[in-house]
Protein backbone atom coordinates (compact mmCIF):
# COMPACT_ATOMS: atom_id res chain seq x y z
CA UNK A 1 0.00 0.00 0.00
CA UNK A 2 3.05 2.31 0.67
CA UNK A 3 4.45 1.43 -2.56
CA UNK A 4 1.31 2.43 -4.36
CA UNK A 5 0.96 5.44 -2.20
CA UNK A 6 4.88 6.82 -3.57
CA UNK A 7 4.31 5.87 -6.79
CA UNK A 8 1.25 8.39 -7.11
CA UNK A 9 3.14 10.84 -5.36
CA UNK A 10 5.59 10.66 -7.74
CA UNK A 11 3.30 10.50 -10.52
CA UNK A 12 1.14 13.67 -9.41
CA UNK A 13 4.65 15.71 -8.69
CA UNK A 14 5.70 15.42 -12.24
CA UNK A 15 2.27 15.85 -14.21
CA UNK A 16 1.87 19.31 -11.65
CA UNK A 17 5.46 20.14 -11.96
CA UNK A 18 5.18 20.18 -15.64
CA UNK A 19 2.02 22.46 -15.38
CA UNK A 20 3.10 24.80 -13.10
CA UNK A 21 6.66 25.25 -15.56
CA UNK A 22 5.13 25.58 -19.12
CA UNK A 23 1.87 27.55 -17.83
CA UNK A 24 3.06 29.34 -14.75
CA UNK A 25 0.63 27.98 -12.33
CA UNK A 26 -1.44 24.94 -12.09
CA UNK A 27 0.03 22.72 -9.47
CA UNK A 28 -2.66 22.90 -6.80
CA UNK A 29 -4.94 22.52 -9.56
CA UNK A 30 -3.77 19.52 -11.32
CA UNK A 31 -2.52 17.62 -7.81
CA UNK A 32 -5.61 18.81 -6.00
CA UNK A 33 -8.08 16.68 -7.81
CA UNK A 34 -6.49 14.03 -6.58
CA UNK A 35 -4.57 14.15 -3.61
CA UNK A 36 -7.11 14.20 -0.75
CA UNK A 37 -7.91 10.58 -1.95
CA UNK A 38 -4.52 9.65 -1.13
CA UNK A 39 -3.58 11.68 2.31
CA UNK A 40 -5.50 11.17 5.54
CA UNK A 41 -7.22 14.61 5.52
CA UNK A 42 -7.91 17.40 3.39
CA UNK A 43 -6.25 20.23 5.60
CA UNK A 44 -2.95 17.68 4.97
CA UNK A 45 -3.75 17.30 1.16
CA UNK A 46 -3.44 21.09 0.74
CA UNK A 47 -0.40 21.18 2.94
CA UNK A 48 1.66 18.81 0.89
CA UNK A 49 0.60 20.89 -2.60
CA UNK A 50 1.30 23.52 -1.06
CA UNK A 51 5.10 22.74 0.01
CA UNK A 52 5.68 20.87 -3.58
CA UNK A 53 4.41 23.95 -5.43
CA UNK A 54 6.26 26.06 -3.25
CA UNK A 55 9.73 23.85 -4.31
CA UNK A 56 8.45 24.26 -8.00
CA UNK A 57 8.31 27.60 -7.43
CA UNK A 58 11.62 28.20 -5.68
CA UNK A 59 13.54 26.56 -8.63
CA UNK A 60 11.67 28.78 -11.56
CA UNK A 61 12.49 31.80 -9.36
CA UNK A 62 16.51 31.26 -8.53
CA UNK A 63 16.28 31.16 -12.71
CA UNK A 64 14.36 34.04 -13.25
CA UNK A 65 14.80 35.90 -10.35
CA UNK A 66 16.23 39.08 -12.79
CA UNK A 67 12.69 39.42 -14.39
CA UNK A 68 10.74 40.39 -11.04
CA UNK A 69 9.31 43.88 -10.81
CA UNK A 70 8.80 43.96 -6.68
CA UNK A 71 6.46 47.49 -6.71
CA UNK A 72 4.18 45.54 -9.00
CA UNK A 73 4.15 42.41 -6.86
CA UNK A 74 4.11 43.76 -3.17
CA UNK A 75 0.48 45.07 -3.16
CA UNK A 76 -1.42 41.50 -4.63
CA UNK A 77 0.98 39.59 -2.09
CA UNK A 78 0.01 40.75 0.93
CA UNK A 79 -2.98 41.38 -0.22
CA UNK A 80 -2.74 37.19 -0.62
CA UNK A 81 -1.52 36.89 2.32
CA UNK A 82 -3.60 38.52 5.06
CA UNK A 83 -6.82 36.53 3.03
CA UNK A 84 -5.24 33.40 2.83
CA UNK A 85 -4.43 33.34 6.72
CA UNK A 86 -7.80 34.29 7.27
CA UNK A 87 -9.00 31.29 5.03
CA UNK A 88 -6.90 28.85 6.30
CA UNK A 89 -8.21 29.51 9.88
CA UNK A 90 -11.78 28.59 9.03
CA UNK A 91 -11.18 25.56 7.02
CA UNK A 92 -11.71 23.48 9.48
CA UNK A 93 -15.40 24.71 9.77
CA UNK A 94 -16.13 24.80 5.89
CA UNK A 95 -18.42 22.96 3.92
CA UNK A 96 -16.95 22.22 0.36
CA UNK A 97 -19.64 20.90 -2.02
CA UNK A 98 -21.32 24.76 -2.25
CA UNK A 99 -18.21 26.38 -3.05
CA UNK A 100 -16.66 23.99 -5.04
CA UNK A 101 -19.50 24.31 -7.26
CA UNK A 102 -19.61 27.76 -7.68
CA UNK A 103 -15.89 27.91 -7.82
CA UNK A 104 -15.75 25.59 -10.91
CA UNK A 105 -18.80 27.62 -12.88
CA UNK A 106 -16.62 30.88 -11.87
CA UNK A 107 -13.55 29.24 -13.28
CA UNK A 108 -15.12 28.21 -16.34
CA UNK A 109 -16.90 31.43 -17.44
CA UNK A 110 -13.46 33.58 -16.38
CA UNK A 111 -11.81 30.96 -19.01
CA UNK A 112 -14.34 31.38 -21.31
CA UNK A 113 -14.22 35.39 -20.99
CA UNK A 114 -10.66 35.79 -21.52
CA UNK A 115 -10.34 32.97 -24.45
CA UNK A 116 -12.86 35.61 -26.41
CA UNK A 117 -12.02 38.81 -25.00
CA UNK A 118 -8.45 39.25 -24.12
CA UNK A 119 -7.66 41.06 -26.72
CA UNK A 120 -9.93 44.21 -25.65
CA UNK A 121 -9.03 43.20 -21.46
CA UNK A 122 -6.33 45.73 -20.55
CA UNK A 123 -5.70 44.93 -16.96
CA UNK A 124 -3.90 47.94 -14.92
CA UNK A 125 -1.50 47.41 -12.34
CA UNK A 126 -3.73 50.09 -10.09
CA UNK A 127 -3.90 49.31 -6.17
CA UNK A 128 -7.96 48.67 -6.78
CA UNK A 129 -7.18 45.61 -9.13
CA UNK A 130 -4.39 44.24 -7.32
CA UNK A 131 -6.42 44.09 -3.74
CA UNK A 132 -9.10 42.36 -5.60
CA UNK A 133 -6.69 39.72 -7.24
CA UNK A 134 -4.65 39.44 -4.19
CA UNK A 135 -8.35 38.72 -1.74
CA UNK A 136 -9.84 36.54 -4.53
CA UNK A 137 -6.44 33.99 -4.63
CA UNK A 138 -6.16 34.63 -1.18
CA UNK A 139 -9.70 32.86 -0.79
CA UNK A 140 -8.94 29.87 -3.25
CA UNK A 141 -5.62 29.49 -2.11
CA UNK A 142 -6.72 29.05 1.88
CA UNK A 143 -10.12 26.95 1.11
CA UNK A 144 -8.39 24.76 -1.62
CA UNK A 145 -5.02 24.90 -2.27
CA UNK A 146 -5.05 26.43 -5.81
CA UNK A 147 -4.36 30.19 -5.57
CA UNK A 148 -3.71 30.52 -8.96
CA UNK A 149 -6.64 31.70 -11.51
CA UNK A 150 -7.01 35.28 -9.89
CA UNK A 151 -3.15 36.02 -9.85
CA UNK A 152 -2.72 34.51 -13.32
CA UNK A 153 -5.37 36.18 -14.99
CA UNK A 154 -3.69 39.42 -13.55
CA UNK A 155 0.20 38.73 -14.65
CA UNK A 156 -0.85 37.71 -17.72
CA UNK A 157 -2.22 40.81 -18.81
CA UNK A 158 -0.23 43.35 -17.01
CA UNK A 159 3.44 41.77 -17.72
CA UNK A 160 4.96 43.18 -20.93
CA UNK A 161 6.20 39.21 -22.00
CA UNK A 162 6.32 35.93 -20.59
CA UNK A 163 9.60 36.14 -18.72
CA UNK A 164 8.56 38.52 -16.63
CA UNK A 165 5.25 36.95 -16.22
CA UNK A 166 7.11 33.82 -15.02
CA UNK A 167 9.15 35.48 -12.72
CA UNK A 168 6.28 37.45 -11.46
CA UNK A 169 3.69 34.83 -10.49
CA UNK A 170 6.35 31.99 -9.66
CA UNK A 171 7.81 34.87 -6.87
CA UNK A 172 4.25 35.24 -5.93
CA UNK A 173 3.38 31.95 -4.99
CA UNK A 174 6.68 31.29 -3.39
CA UNK A 175 6.07 33.99 -0.70
CA UNK A 176 2.57 32.76 -0.74
CA UNK A 177 2.91 29.11 -0.19
CA UNK A 178 5.70 29.57 2.56
CA UNK A 179 3.25 32.15 4.59
CA UNK A 180 0.42 29.40 4.02
CA UNK A 181 2.34 26.32 5.06
CA UNK A 182 3.30 28.33 8.36
CA UNK A 183 -0.34 29.12 9.10
CA UNK A 184 -0.80 25.11 8.28
CA UNK A 185 1.41 24.25 10.49
CA UNK A 186 0.16 26.60 13.23
CA UNK A 187 -3.33 24.58 12.59
CA UNK A 188 -2.41 21.04 12.71
CA UNK A 189 -1.98 20.47 9.15
CA UNK A 190 1.72 20.03 8.83
CA UNK A 191 1.78 16.18 10.09
CA UNK A 192 4.32 13.12 9.88
CA UNK A 193 2.29 12.03 6.48
CA UNK A 194 3.21 15.55 4.67
CA UNK A 195 6.56 14.72 5.35
CA UNK A 196 6.31 11.20 4.16
CA UNK A 197 4.47 12.56 1.06
CA UNK A 198 7.35 15.36 0.50
CA UNK A 199 10.01 12.65 0.22
CA UNK A 200 7.72 10.55 -2.05
CA UNK A 201 7.03 13.34 -4.55
CA UNK A 202 10.30 15.79 -4.66
CA UNK A 203 11.98 13.48 -7.67
CA UNK A 204 8.78 13.82 -9.58
CA UNK A 205 8.80 17.67 -8.53
CA UNK A 206 12.30 17.64 -9.86
CA UNK A 207 11.70 15.58 -13.58
CA UNK A 208 8.68 17.56 -14.06
CA UNK A 209 10.29 20.97 -14.12
CA UNK A 210 12.71 19.74 -16.36
CA UNK A 211 10.15 18.66 -18.88
CA UNK A 212 8.17 21.93 -18.43
CA UNK A 213 11.29 24.29 -19.20
CA UNK A 214 11.59 22.82 -22.25
CA UNK A 215 8.07 23.12 -23.68
CA UNK A 216 8.53 26.76 -21.98
CA UNK A 217 11.27 28.14 -24.29
CA UNK A 218 9.02 26.53 -27.54
CA UNK A 219 6.07 28.19 -26.92
CA UNK A 220 5.59 31.78 -28.26
CA UNK A 221 3.51 34.87 -25.45
CA UNK A 222 0.40 34.19 -27.47
CA UNK A 223 -0.09 30.99 -27.41
CA UNK A 224 1.19 30.80 -23.09
CA UNK A 225 -2.04 33.19 -22.71
CA UNK A 226 -4.63 30.37 -24.84
CA UNK A 227 -3.49 27.69 -22.76
CA UNK A 228 -3.75 29.66 -19.23
CA UNK A 229 -7.32 30.45 -20.66
CA UNK A 230 -8.08 26.73 -21.80
CA UNK A 231 -6.21 25.06 -18.35
CA UNK A 232 -8.70 27.32 -16.11
CA UNK A 233 -11.14 26.44 -17.83
CA UNK A 234 -10.31 22.69 -17.91
CA UNK A 235 -9.84 23.23 -13.89
CA UNK A 236 -13.30 24.96 -13.45
CA UNK A 237 -14.47 21.35 -15.02
CA UNK A 238 -13.28 19.20 -12.72
CA UNK A 239 -14.87 20.81 -9.93
CA UNK A 240 -18.26 20.91 -11.23
CA UNK A 241 -17.91 17.07 -12.60
CA UNK A 242 -14.75 15.39 -10.55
Amino acid sequence: MMEQTALQLFVLSIGASFVQRTTGFGFGIFIMTMLPAIMPSYGEATTLSGILAMTTSAIIVAQKYKYVNWPRLWPILLTFIIVSFGAIFVLKRMEYGILSILLGITLVAVSIYFAFFSKQIKVKTTMPVQVTAGALSGVMGGFFGMQGPPAVLYFVSSEPDKEHYLAQTQTYFLVGNVMMTLARAYNGFFTSAVGMGYVYGITGVLIGNLMGAWVFRHITGNLLKYIIYAYIGISGLTFLFG
